[in-house]
């Protein structure tokens, strides 16, 4: 899941006051009628989570949920066949609209789902049949929806997981690009609704990660209803068979979303791993969710009023800012007693994720694999010097990355040292002469795109006193968070900085970033292309979790630090500060419905 390199300020572009105007005077009064009701505000409720997002959110449509603030907020109304255990670890799928886990073919391609009777969507006014009246969920929704993120008139930066490994799905896109118009009454063969309740899935082959596809907010069931009763304002109007409906919002920067009355019956998890009967994690067993009746999130720019906020009981949970980490964590990486004291906990947990700075692969200069290219990226890479940045910017919270799959994920070799990773000033220069610019003649200032945040703007300019020790100058330029990412799909810059957190605890979801056929706009934002990784990362995939397909992700991650289309950074922890009456805080990283676990006691509150 991509997120922004450091949790700094971001901002983005709401959606015009001009362009909500012309798009409500198209929708029948009814639509205002029945919204003025269904969203009148009400007084906050007592168990009210308050929680905060360093990024604005792009929108609720799941098919655009590529980072990791839009797939929170779209997995409050939205559900998928699958989700974590809360409280188990390692991390292992349960149930959430399927009725149970999948009946696998004897070839292990192809999967067959029960769909749940009696799930609803939330009521909305997209449903004209029932007068506003949710309808039932069907096998039929979920193959709808997945067309959807096939549908190239969305443009989904997650149809990588579907391509070319569902049977047929490729060839509807495909179609579907040709003629300019994607028919959904044309059927995929991999993609069948066998009867009402019953969903079946076929692969190309056979796929180690495919059930974890099934719990990333991509797949997320949406009503063919609500996309096309609201058109391109859909994803400000989610309608979702999910634990929270939307009842206020301010587009991009607050939501309020409000227990969904018709939601199915789920209970809180009576069982966990060791030690969280004793954590008072499992106090709430068999109680059902979601344990709070409101939640509210708001964006915080900058990352100081957002801790205020936190120390003013304003946010029930919030992330620790670099500037105020020693007020809230000791030299022994504790709680500070004066906290202590007033019942706030410290959450600790692997990030699982990577930080790097990638290479624009298709630019003239710096991308593509002609020896002069990689030496000039090699010779970047030691000139970057990541180690200052773990003490001024995390605090010690992190460690250097010596290749793009972290600790915590199978896969991952201790072992390995990356040739180009830790600076060295003089082989850098060695490198860069070779390239064709000693000192940095000839070579004109890098564009690096970095978001305008007041974090990223400090790591901006470290980054560049670095690469001035060689005679390599950065043409910085900033922009908001989806502005970024919009010039990063559109290959406007030479380099830029971003992070990478697990979307499922597989290597794979890391080293598909570097896969040739995941180019943007896929998750490859980088575009690196190398037969051999590729042909290395296709083996892979037909391999279950062992020794051999371990080996293969290590060869890959040589090959990578070889070419050096990134410049690793570091393998980030997380901690997160909890007042005494937020409940149930377990730090679960694939989760993000996670808010429906969370309970708020009121007395404690007050």
């Amino acid at each position: 899941m991509r997120l922004q390199l450091t949790w700094g300020d971001i901002a983005a572009k709401d959606i015009t006051m001009l362009r909500r105007l012309r798009a409500s005077a198209l929708l029948p009064l009814s639509l205002f009628i029945l919204s003025a009701c269904t969203h009148a505000k009400k007084a906050e409720p007592a168990n009210t989570l308050h929680i905060a997002s360093p990024a604005k959110i792009k929108g609720l449509d799941p098919v655009q949920a590529d980072d990791l603030y839009a797939g929170d907020e779209v997995s409050r109304p939205y559900e998928g066949l699958l989700q974590y255990h809360y409280l188990k670890r390692p991390y292992v799928l349960v149930p959430a609209l399927a009725e149970a886990l999948p009946i696998v073919s004897k070839d292990g391609k192809t999967y067959t789902f029960k769909i749940q009777k009696g799930i609803l969507f939330q009521d909305d006014p997209c449903f004209k049949e029932t007068g506003g009246k949710g309808r039932e969920l069907t096998a039929d929704d979920f193959v709808y929806s997945w067309k959807r993120l096939a549908d190239p008139k969305n443009n989904s930066p997650g149809f990588w997981i579907f391509d070319g490994k569902v049977v047929g799905i490729s060839d509807w896109h495909n179609a579907a690009q040709k003629a300019g118009t994607a028919d959904y009454s044309k059927p995929i063969d991999g993609l069948k609704a066998i009867d009402r309740y019953t969903l079946q899935i076929t692969l190309t082959q056979p796929s180690s990660q495919f059930l974890y596809f099934l719990a990333m907010p991509f797949t997320y069931v949406v009503p063919h209803e609500a996309a096309e009763f609201y058109g391109v304002e859909f994803a400000n109007h989610p309608v979702g068979t999910g634990p929270y409906r939307l009842t206020e919002s301010t587009p991009g920067s607050k939501y309020v979303w409000d227990r969904n009355p018709t939601f199915r019956m789920e209970r809180y998890p009576s069982e966990g791993e060791t030690g969280d009967q004793a954590a008072g994690y499992l106090a709430d067993a068999g109680k059902t969710l979601p344990l709070n009746d409101r939640v509210v999130m708001t964006v915080y720019e900058e990352s100081q009023p957002q801790w205020l906020s936190f120390m003013a009981g304003k946010l029930d949970l919030s992330g620790i800012p670099k500037d105020n980490y020693s007020q809230a964590v000791s030299a022994s990486k504790e709680i500070n007693p004066e906290l202590a004291r007033k019942g706030i906990r410290l959450v600790k947990s692997p990030g699982l994720d990577v930080t790097y700075e990638a290479f624009n692969m298709l630019d003239p200069v710096v991308g593509g694999m002609s020896p002069r290219a990689k030496m000039l990226r090699q010779a970047i890479s030691l000139a970057m010097d990541h180690d200052p940045a773990i003490e001024l910017f995390y605090n010690g919270r992190a460690i250097s990355a010596e290749g793009p799959i972290p600790p915590g994920i199978s896969g991952y070799d201790p072992a390995f040292k990356n040739p180009y990773r830790h600076e060295n000033i003089a082989r850098a220069k060695d490198l860069l002469a070779k390239a064709g610019y000693p000192d940095g003649k000839g070579l004109s200032p890098l564009v690096y795109l970095s978001t305008s945040s007041s974090t990223d703007r400090q790591l901006s300019e470290l980054f560049s006193k670095m690469l001035a020790n060689i005679g390599v100058t950065l043409d910085v330029r900033t922009s908001s968070w989806p502005e970024f990412t919009a010039s990063i799909k559109q290959g406007k810059g030479q380099l830029w900085g971003m992070a990478w957190q697990a979307d499922y605890p597989d290597a794979e979801n890391f080293l598909q970033l570097l896969y040739s056929k995941n180019a943007r706009p896929g998750p490859n934002d980088a575009a690196y292309s190398n037969p051999e990784f590729d042909r290395l990362y296709e083996k892979a995939l037909t391999l279950p979790d062992g020794p051999q397909r371990t080996a293969i992700y290590q060869q890959m991650v040589k090959i990578a630090a070889e070419d050096a289309p990134w410049v690793f950074g570091v393998d980030r922890l997380i901690f997160d500060v909890v007042h005494p009456w937020t409940k149930n805080v377990k730090l679960n990283i694939f989760d993000h419905g996670w808010c429906k676990y969370v309970k708020i006691d009121p007395s404690l509150k007050k």
